[in-house]
């Protein structure tokens, strides 16, 4: 299989996720991985399927002790490339695999923020992520009620480690989301 294709991908997320929130938190981290693409001038569908995959194994496998690693034997089974698996361990600090590439600082950047920022619009009124203003989510930041299993550190240490200015990383991580906000649920009621 090398590199899944996004249909290949989507089908790997589906066979072993139920939950529509975590499927539309895959979509997410997608469309914010792609958006980045562009930036770094990577390869938005190696980007995006790295995306869709990241927590493919979390509804089965939610354990630190199991999770990513469960999911990167699976994609190890089915012949993905050892460069994928690594990207997507790398998004969890606790399995100690570096963030040496922009590919790898992006994923670990993008995941938790994509979540905060869901939670951010599902609280306005009208639900539109797109509407969600950059000292709104700043604020709640603050707020560590607010969406609290959400790590504001990894938030700011990722748009730190990708170079990228906070209130830049948050508007550009709500415009990937904003652009396919109907598939989150996110489009306003």
């Amino acid at each position: 299989m090398s590199v899944p294709t996004r249909e290949e991908a989507w089908n790997i997320l589906t066979e072993f996720t139920e939950s529509d929130a975590l499927r539309k938190h895959a979509l997410s981290v997608e469309a914010a991985m792609r958006a980045y693409a562009a930036r770094f001038g990577a390869d938005p569908e190696l980007w995006g399927v790295v995306g869709l995959l990241h927590d493919f194994d979390y509804e089965r496998y939610p354990t630190l002790d199991d999770h990513p690693f469960r999911g990167a034997e699976i994609l190890a089974e089915r012949g993905v490339d050892e460069d994928v698996r690594q990207a997507i361990l790398s998004h969890a600090p606790h399995t100690g695999v570096p963030r040496d590439s922009d590919l790898r600082r992006t994923l670990f950047a993008v995941d938790e923020l994509c979540g905060f920022l869901t939670a951010c619009a599902l609280v306005r009124p009208d639900r539109r992520v797109a509407d969600v203003p950059i000292k709104s989510v700043k604020k709640k930041l603050k707020d560590k009620s607010f969406a609290r299993t959400v790590s504001r550190d990894d938030i700011r240490e990722g748009a730190e480690a990708l170079g990228v200015p906070l209130d830049e990383h948050i508007e550009r991580v709500r415009d990937a989301m904003a652009g396919i906000a109907g598939q989150l649920g996110l489009a306003g009621d």
